[in-house]
């Protein structure tokens, strides 16, 4: 079979204790017996690990980040495409998510093509909405509070007895055991993320996922369910086991049906003492533990870059039980002068 050229954009190169989904999706786009790829690795900070990592990126450049506004992002996304000539564009951070999403049309007049949620599906879902979402597709969520500022924490509890899980609207989540702690991360979020910060009601459980891929028609095109085995102080899976569950499939495909869901989603679960299982969160983009769902037989990533160039993507059927992964860290050496000609510029 006649290998595709394609040249494949990806951000998230950031591999560390808190790692983003670049360096697996490339890792995955690279494993595809169906492109002959070039990877442009698209970097926020100049020490992401992905920058330096060998075999990953071909050529690396620095973008600004999304809150320097719409204008800014695209005026560099055209720079780097004159020089690159980008087919596919793979954003793997949420807070990146709606100014790609937004500018849409800008990437496909640069013929850059991309495979995302649509806003009204991005919306819909975000944590703040999560108990209507509940509602509207018959799925069990936790109770929610959404705080706009520091004296809705009194809404908190009176509510909720502790403990509660308090979360910024795009990362991190915590368990807190009293009103201090609270307070203590509910400015700290703030400070982070912006408004709102959403307190959830804690259900006590064990925390399961799902990495899925939905084809915008409501079909699911790969889904593999795994419970995190070990899982560091952010919450992070440092490792994983994929599971025969099909509870979690079924959900999974009923969400992706219902939604009509585009692109890439993880799900994260609670399921309890009784078997049941709660929808806690909705992540819009493919997760950083994607690689599990590769080894365990479904390339998530290269369908999501077969379906955005329009090629037709046959649905997984089947995935490995019983697969693990384990994460670990390892020391790069580089040279300086790669470092400093990242920082002075902008690219590698």
């Amino acid at each position: 079979m006649e290998r595709i050229k394609v040249t494949v954009a990806v951000t998230g190169l950031n591999n560390t204790d808190n790692p983003g989904p670049g360096v697996p999706v490339i890792r995955a786009l690279r494993d595809s017996p169906c492109f002959d790829i070039r990877i442009i690795g698209l970097a926020y900070e100049n020490l992401e690990p992905g920058i330096y990592m060998p075999g990953v990126a071909d050529k690396v450049y620095l973008i600004p980040y999304p809150s320097d506004g719409v204008d800014a992002l695209m005026d560099r996304i055209g720079y780097i495409n004159r020089k690159e000539n980008i087919d596919v564009l793979v954003p793997n951070f949420d807070s990146e998510l709606y100014t790609f999403m937004k500018s849409a049309g800008k990437l496909d007049e640069m013929g850059i093509r991309t495979f995302l949620p649509t806003l009204p599906g991005y919306e819909e879902r975000h944590k703040a909405n999560l108990p209507a979402f509940g509602k509207k597709y018959n799925i069990p969520v936790p109770e929610s509070i959404e705080l706009g500022n520091y004296s809705d924490i009194n809404r908190v509890t009176e509510k909720f007895g502790f403990p509660v899980v308090v979360k910024g609207k795009f990362y991190d989540a915590y368990i807190v055991n009293s009103r201090e702690q609270l307070t203590h991360w509910f400015m700290k979020i703030s400070a982070k993320w912006g408004l709102p910060v959403v307190v959830q009601e804690f259900v006590r459980g064990t925390e399961v996922n799902v990495v899925a891929l939905g084809d915008g028609r409501g079909n699911t095109i790969g889904a593999v369910p795994m419970r995190k085995q070990y899982i560091t102080d952010k919450g992070k899976a440092w490792g994983g086991i994929t599971l025969d569950d099909k509870k979690m499939m079924e959900l999974t495909r009923s969400l992706i049906a219902g939604t009509k869901w585009r692109g890439g989603m993880e799900l994260e679960l609670i399921r309890t003492e009784n078997q049941e299982l709660y929808l806690i969160e909705i992540n819009p983009r493919i997760p950083a533990w994607v690689y599990l769902a590769v080894g365990a037989g479904q390339n998530i990533p290269e369908a999501l870059v077969k379906m955005a160039l329009g090629m037709e993507v046959k649905p997984f059927d089947k995935y490995a039980v019983g697969k693990m992964f384990v994460r670990y860290s390892y020391d790069l050496l580089v040279d300086i002068d790669r470092y400093e000609h990242i920082s002075t510029k902008g690219e590698n």
